[in-house]
Order: C-alpha cells, then sequence, then structure tokens
C-alpha cells in the first residue's frame, strides 16, 4: 500500500514556529515516525511539503495516477482559503483525511470551517502530531 502524506504552507517550519501551539516537534520527526510505521504493515509512505497551493494541487492529481491509496493531508492555512484544493480532492478518486495539529475549532473564528472538509472521508484536529499518525494507520488497516 502506497500513501502520500501531503503538508501545506508553513509547516516546514515545526519545532520553530509557534512551539506553544504547534509544539517542538519537527516535520522531520513526523516523517521518520510515520515512515517506521508504514513499514510495519508492508507499506511505504510518500512524504512532501509545499508552501505553493498548486504543487500541492499537482500532486493530489498526480496521486491518482501513481497508485496512491490514500492521502493523509495537513493543508495548513489553505484549509479555510482554497476552493483550488477543494476541487482537487474532489476530482480525485483516491481517499483523503485531512489532520490537524491543532484544534482549529478552538481558535480564531477565521480557522473554524474547513473548506476541505465535506470532500475528505475523515478530519482529525487537536491531537497533535499523533494525528498523522491515527490517519495514516486509519488507511494502513483497512488493508
Amino acid at each position: 500500500m502506497k500513501i502520500l502524506v501531503l503538508n501545506g504552507p508553513n509547516l516546514n517550519r515545526l519545532g520553530k514556529r509557534e512551539p506553544e501551539i504547534y509544539g517542538r516537534e519537527t516535520l522531520e520527526d513526523i516523517k521518520e515516525r510515520l515512515e517506521n510505521l508504514s513499514k510495519e504493515f508492508n507499506s511505504m509512505v510518500d512524504f512532501r511539503q509545499s508552501n505553493h497551493e498548486g504543487e500541492l494541487i499537482d500532486w493530489i492529481h498526480e496521486a491518482e495516477d501513481t497508485g496512491v491509496e490514500g492521502i493523509v493531508f495537513n493543508p495548513g492555512a489553505y484549509t479555510h482559503t482554497s476552493i483550488a484544493l477543494r476541487d482537487a480532492i474532489a476530482g480525485v478518486k483516491v481517499p483523503v483525511i485531512e489532520v490537524h495539529i491543532s484544534n482549529i475549532h478552538k481558535r480564531e473564528s477565521f480557522r473554524h470551517t474547513s473548506l476541505l472538509a465535506p470532500e475528505c472521508v475523515g478530519q482529525i484536529c487537536g491531537l497533535g502530531t499523533v494525528g498523522y499518525d491515527l490517519a495514516l494507520r486509519s488507511f494502513l488497516e483497512k488493508k
């Protein structure tokens, strides 16, 4: 099984950016943990990050053509602004689980609405970086 893990804008700054909200763990720490988890299931994780909306859209489209069976996606601030990402998710047959480190529903009101969630099979938020593990495990255990 091949799972794509996508990370949106500013997530390359994890561990440095607002650690009181996002913690001290880096994106590399999360990547290593997910790669180890996927090995337990004889699966593969393709882990990517971009600060560019178009690149994220291209990767979502590409997923359908390259045998990806699920996408774990932390879209960052694009969650609340990107109709283009919503359309990309709606336009592929690959299931997507939206992940957020913080609880977007307890933060500023503009963060309460996800434009992507209606097109995703699920949303995990507020559990810290373990949300990535739970989303990945959800795909791997359905195998």
